[in-house]
């Protein structure tokens, strides 16, 4: 790639100024003359008058020069030398320079012939001005070199002070004899330095005076003075801003230790300049080697780059690009030089975005920012680009570089970290925050067009045993397939979010009347409830949804989601697999609930829960053949809580593993003392929750229980569901297999309320099947139970396990079950539940 026009750029804005300048840039234009005639006091108060250092004797010519350095060369002692004229006393010939000299020819000739000034001349060798030290120094641009060095290294150190009572005659001679332009004068009666200068002598010369005055009369005090540690910019600042031409240096102890005058500097001035021109050439050389060093290394940089580069001239055609043009665009470069950049143009911006892109080009120089851009295949990308104005040449012509990158890969991570912001990550729904973003939106449509909109809150039924038996992955599964139903069976523009684990909220607008409402709820209750079918196990979930209205049931998505919640809760409490529409009442018993559910947290901390024993008898013989533990709760404030209300409740907030671990401590703590005092009551069953046989330790918590009660293993049983292995089939045999090894009895409780099935009984080790009370409460009128429990019974026969019948109440259902096989029963017809104290009295009177 061609990046020429960059060297060049740098190589002309590498100069020094003073190199550039000449004579004419800096002289003074205004010369004084006089003639050969002139008395030498007339010519110095001309001089003295203009505050002029130096005057030009001619005639038709320029015939000599007269400066202030010449009055050291006067007697003051005379006063006829005053009178003298001045073509006795001028320097001759005069010293001219051409007006096109570069003005660092010039320093040089200053200090090889060792003067102040001279006369410049233009072509034809006429006077057009005069140029001095003191320009030469204003117009070098020499700043820093001024700031870089010190006082001390320039200054000239005095040779001799001369004591304020000499004459002034006496200081001319000195300052002669020492070719300097002043000289100190010391007063030691005051303790104060003076300074005689060449501008003194011209005054007095100016004045016709020839005086036998000290010198201190006419020394300058207090002096200027500067610390030989400052710069000589600071000394040079000093000398121009009081115009005048010499400071006395002083030390750190303010000790005058000598001058500093405008010569002093020039001199210093004049071995550096020419040090520094030969320094500049050198540099030159060598930055030129270094610049197309440079340049081939920033050729191959910009090859090698990632980023694509193109350089256009001010009209957009292109002029060079490098390899990553190509791989971004597809572009061949022969493709493209000569063409205009727009066909990289998407058409996706405005004219108006251009126009700003150009302006903030044109004030600052570089624009940065996204834009669409367009590849040869025509596919519309994402760029970040820059562009970069480069004035190119002497001409000042202009160029622009284009650095830019391909940022799709960007702008899809953007995305999907925005699609994480906004959507749940497992069923791609619209998440809880873009929900109430929607929802508000709704509120203000409803609310203008005066419609009704309905928001749904759904809950899976038992999705937490999915969990707990299937493990997260076919949670997650069922969740994307629920998800994926419920859209299907929703209409477009209605919004669907998942709020979080099994909660899912719909809501619909434009709605008219309740009516259409609750037709839209039936048709996706329905949907809903069909089986879903993963990985080989068909999952029967049903939905409990909750449904606020608005305006009637909340004016805002608070107020909406909260009686939504509530109503949700309220299908639950009904049975489930149902939708219920809030209503105030509801909000009551939300109340309610919550009231319950922060006493419940107490309950064992308070001792408020008790165990009530039911004892399970032979039907034929009357012999206790066992006793079932029933969790009871009575608090002061609820008073008797049923236990179909507490347990699934601490279930729900996960406290029921503690729960069922005091239960079993009390039960079998209590069956040790009823062994102890003699009484013969069977083993002691003992209900386990599902939630607790996956989540706790329950072999540890049983192993823990006896070992503390001492009750021996045998006179144990501990009951379970179907929910405990209904599909997680090898951790709970495993589990059960464990319990059984310990000599605890295992008994499978509500027996046929689930998915029963014959093949996980023949696989459990189980010992006891027990009837659920549903059955036997319609024995024996209704057909169709007395043939399920006929089968149940026949079924536990065959497989050799003991059978009990819970909820037996009437003695029909008693001889029933005896006819068909089922000997062990329990319920209202021998005892209701009581206390551990009168539990020995039922079972002397049974």
């Amino acid at each position: 790639m061609n990046i020429d026009f960059i060297g060049r750029d740098i190589l002309l804005h590498t100069k020094t100024p003073a190199l550039n300048l000449i004579v004419k840039d800096i002289m003074q234009s205004s010369i004084l003359t006089c003639s050969p005639e002139t008395k030498i006091n007339v010519a110095a108060n001309r001089m003295r008058a203009r505050n002029i250092s130096s005057i030009i004797i001619k005639g038709n010519l320029a015939l000599g020069i007269w400066t202030e350095a010449d009055c050291r060369k006067i007697d003051f002692s005379d006063q006829e030398q005053f009178n003298v004229s001045i073509s006795e006393l001028m320097n001759s010939p005069v010293l001219t320079i051409k007006q096109d000299i570069a003005v660092n020819e010039l320093a040089t000739k200053f200090r090889h012939h060792g003067v102040r000034h001279f006369i410049v001349v233009d072509a034809d060798n006429m006077p057009v001005g005069i140029v001095s030290q003191t320009d030469v120094i204003k117009n070098q641009g020499i700043e820093h070199y001024l700031q870089a060095k010190l006082v001390a290294s320039s200054f000239k150190k005095s040779q001799q002070l001369l004591q304020h009572d000499c004459r002034l005659d006496n200081v001319a001679e000195q300052m002669k004899k020492n070719e300097c332009s002043s000289t100190l004068i010391f007063n030691s009666e005051l303790k104060q330095y003076g300074i005689v200068t060449e501008r003194d002598l011209l005054s007095l010369l100016a004045r016709g005076e020839c005086t036998k005055k000290t010198a201190w009369h006419h020394a300058n005090y207090p002096l200027k003075t500067i610390n030989a540690e400052n710069s000589l910019y600071s000394a040079y600042q000093q000398l121009i801003s009081n115009n005048i031409r010499h400071l006395a240096v002083s030390d750190d102890n303010g000790a005058i230790i000598g001058t500093l005058s405008m010569d002093n500097i020039m001199s210093d001035i004049e071995l550096a300049y020419v040090e520094e021109l030969h320094q500049i050439v050198q540099q030159r050389d060598i930055a030129l080697k270094e610049s197309k060093k440079h340049l081939l290394v920033a050729e191959k940089i910009i090859e090698a780059s990632l980023d694509g580069i193109m350089i256009t001239n001010e009209r957009g055609n292109i002029l060079s690009v490098n390899p990553a043009f190509t791989r971004v665009t597809g572009y061949q470069e022969d493709e493209v030089l000569g063409q205009n950049s727009k066909i990289l143009s998407s058409g996706r911006h405005t004219s108006d975005f251009y126009q700003q892109l150009w302006l903030c080009i044109l004030e600052k120089g570089v624009w940065q920012g996204e834009i669409w851009n367009k590849r040869k295949n025509n596919e519309i990308y994402p760029q970040w680009l820059t562009i970069i104005e480069i004035s190119e040449g002497v001409d000042n012509n202009k160029v622009f570089a284009a650095i830019f990158s391909d940022i799709s890969e960007r702008k899809l991570a953007e995305k999907r970290i925005e699609n994480l912001a906004f959507y749940d990550e497992l069923t791609q729904l619209p998440n809880r925050r873009l929900f109430f973003d929607r929802v508000e939106m709704a509120l203000a449509t409803a609310h203008r067009k005066n419609n009704k909109m309905a928001l749904f809150f759904i809950d899976l039924d038992y999705f937490k045993e999915v969990n707990d038996n299937f493990g997260h992955r076919i949670g997650d599964l069922l969740l994307r397939s629920f998800a994926k139903r419920l859209t299907e069976s929703s209409k477009e523009g209605d919004t669907i979010a998942r709020i979080g684990g099994d909660e899912f909220t719909l809501l619909l607008t434009d709605m008219r009347e309740v009516d259409h409402i609750c037709k839209a709820c039936n048709r996706i209750v329905e949907k809903l409830r069909q089986p879903y079918h993963i990985e080989g196990h068909a999952l029967n979930i049903t939905t409990s949804i909750g449904i606020a209205v608005y305006p009637e049931d909340g004016t805002n998505e608070e107020e909406l989601m909260k009686n939504a919640d509530i109503a949700m809760y309220r299908a639950k409490d009904i049975g489930r697999n149902s939708f219920q529409l809030f209503t105030p009442a509801m909000n009551a018993h939300s109340q309610e609930r919550s009231l319950m559910q922060s006493h419940l947290r107490l309950a064992l901390v308070h001792n408020e829960l008790e165990l009530n024993y039911q004892a399970q008898i032979n039907g034929i013989t009357g012999k206790v053949m066992g006793v079932e533990a029933l969790l009871r709760w009575s608090n002061p404030v609820l008073g008797q809580v049923s236990p179909a209300q507490f347990i699934p409740m601490a279930e729900e907030l996960g406290f029921i593993t503690e729960i069922d671990h005091w239960v079993l401590e009390q039960a079998c703590k209590q069956r040790k003392l009823w062994l102890e005092q003699g009484l013969d009551c069977g083993r002691i069953a003992v209900n386990i929750s599902a939630l607790h046989f996956h989540q706790g330790n329950l072999v540890a918590s049983v192993e823990s229980v006896l070992a503390q009660s001492q009750l021996p293993a045998e006179l144990l049983e501990i009951e379970i569901t179907e929910g405990c292995f209904i599909k997680q089939m090898d951790k709970a045999t495993s589990i059960l297999k464990q319990i059984k090894n310990k000599g605890v009895k295992v008994a499978l409780d509500d027996f046929g309320t689930g998915f029963s099935s014959l093949s996980y009984l023949t696989s459990l080790p189980i010992d006891t099947l027990k009837i659920d009370a549903s059955f036997i409460a319609r024995l024996p009128h209704n057909f169709r139970e007395s043939q399920i429990t006929s089968a149940i019974i026949t079924l536990a026969q065959n497989l050799e396990l003991d059978i009990v019948a819970e909820g037996v109440e009437t003695d029909a259902q008693k001889i029933f079950l005896i006819e068909r096989g089922c000997l062990i029963m329990q319920g209202y017809l021998y005892n209701k539940p009581v206390c551990a104290q009168v539990l020995p009295t039922v079972i002397q009177n049974t």
